[in-house]
């Protein structure tokens, strides 16, 4: 491992980064304290090939159609409408700043 100041790294950047691609790490330290390494990637992961999975999932013809009412409702953050309906009768007198506790 080869241990180097910053003033260093960035005048002589270029070797530093032919060694690492040699396989050396590079520590970079700052007033004598290493803070960062310099290190090697290894490489990417093969690309998965597409489509080894056809035919084994079904998707039904109902998966296609659109959704009821009440489910888009609770996406879009909205109450079903059975309990915005009850909400409005509700008396004003269990909610409200008048009935909140003080910690």
């Amino acid at each position: 491992m080869i241990m180097v100041n910053i003033f260093d790294v960035k005048a002589k950047l270029s070797e530093y980064l032919e060694a690492v691609g040699r396989g050396e790490r590079v520590m970079i330290c700052k007033r004598n304290r290493p803070i960062a390494e310099l290190r090697r990637v290894d490489a990417a992961p093969a690309a998965r090939r597409l489509g080894t999975a056809v035919g084994t999932v079904t998707i039904p013809a109902s998966f296609f159609e659109p959704l009821p009412d009440d489910v888009l409702e609770g996406f879009e953050g909205r109450p079903p409408r059975n309990e915005r309906a009850s909400r409005g009768a509700e008396s004003s007198a269990t909610h409200g700043p008048k009935n909140r506790r003080r910690k």
